[in-house]
């Protein structure tokens, strides 16, 4: 009985998932409201997603525009982006809350890339550990009996290939990514 890898490939999904998304939060010079989604504001004592209390809209390619449902919430969406790692000072105009991403220099292109790079690593990272486990699963089936040397070896080359499949999908998310990043 062959190891069956539907459970693995769906855990690499997840983890293909949480890289894409954990890439679209990474400024590439122009405006992308999923930068904001990491930042927290306090409302009613529960910490909320910045586009959970207000409008958030690209106004050009340039400038993200917040515009909180409740008046009271400027300030605190003012204070929440001040103090993310964002690095764009918002402007408040007593209604909305304007985001004006300047352009990236080549340095800060460059870093972002580096960045990319290390974030694409730790997605393989975690494939490969899926694939331990796998290969775990199939060492403890052959020793208990439930396969046979043979099913042993096309499970672990079925895990490989679909292991290789998905380090290939890293790889072409982070240079799209990079592509991204690079371009003016």
């Amino acid at each position: 009985m062959k190891l069956d890898t539907k459970s693995f490939a769906t855990k690499m999904d997840k983890l293909i998932a949480g890289y894409e998304s954990e890439l679209d939060t990474i400024r590439v010079g122009r405006a992308n409201p999923n930068v904001l989604s990491k930042i927290r504001v306090d409302y009613w004592g529960t910490p909320t997603p910045v586009n959970q209390v207000g409008e958030v809209k690209v106004a050009d390619a340039r400038t993200i525009i917040i515009t909180p449902w409740e008046n009271n919430m400027l300030k605190v969406v003012e204070k929440a982006i001040n103090e993310s790692d964002l690095g764009i000072p918002p402007q408040n105009d007593g209604k909305c809350i304007r985001l004006s991403f300047p352009a990236l220099t080549e340095e800060k292109r460059k870093e972002i890339a580096k960045q990319v790079m290390r974030m694409g690593e730790d997605a393989k990272v975690a494939i490969r550990n899926v694939r331990r486990d796998a290969n775990d699963k199939i060492k403890a089936m052959k020793k208990s009996s439930e396969m046979t040397e043979d099913e042993q070896k096309l499970s672990e080359k079925d895990v490989q290939t679909l292991t290789d499949n998905y380090i290939a999908k890293i790889d072409k998310i982070t240079e799209q990514k990079n592509k991204d990043v690079m371009s003016i």
